[in-house]
């Protein structure tokens, strides 16, 4: 599974927006991999941030 995908994943299992370093910490890739997914998934439109350092999935 692409690093992406990962992150994806665990902001679809969670309700509630979420920093990248606890999306880090539950997905178990280093920080900067997390980084780079969320700027990745922005760009496609798949993730959110409805405040400020913080991200969802799009619903």
């Amino acid at each position: 599974m692409e690093k992406k995908e990962i992150v994806l994943k665990v902001l679809l299992e969670n309700d509630k927006p979420m920093r990248p370093g606890d999306i880090a910490e539950k997905s178990g890739l280093p920080k900067e991999e997390v980084d780079k997914a969320i700027k990745q998934l922005k760009e496609e439109g798949k993730i959110e941030s409805p405040k400020r350092c913080y991200y969802q999935a799009k619903k």
